[in-house]
């Protein structure tokens, strides 16, 4: 099941939030030979995508350490309205096994110097 993993960005400022993905007994999981995958929403229903992160394209997996790293440019965060909250989740995949590790909501606070 997928930890709720709520977070909060700056509109207009560059957004990177690094977790480290651990197995039952808290050591990292080498995430080696591991794709990812995350999106947000605006709601579980909405066709309209955020964004849309994976591998080398937003996302950096730390391999053996089991850091995965999350990472929006400032220039897609400006676009983003002040005040808005959207869904997101995180998954991770490996062959045909696709884990969702987190999912929750993003904040958005409003940019006042632009």
């Amino acid at each position: 099941m997928a930890s709720e993993v709520n977070f909060t960005l700056d509109q207009g400022a560059t957004f990177s939030q690094t977790l480290i993905y651990k197995d039952s007994e808290g050591v990292p999981v080498n995430l080696t030979n591991y794709t990812a995958r995350s999106k947000a929403r605006a709601s579980l229903e909405s066709n309209v995508v955020i964004w849309n992160l994976t591998n080398g394209n937003g996302i950096t997996l730390g391999g053996a350490t089991g850091e995965i790293t999350l990472t929006l440019p400032a220039a897609t965060t400006a676009d983003y309205e002040p005040g808005a909250v959207y869904v997101y989740d995180l998954e991770i995949v490996n062959g045909s096994t696709v884990t969702r590790l987190i999912q929750g909501q993003v904040t958005v606070n409003g940019e006042v110097t632009r």
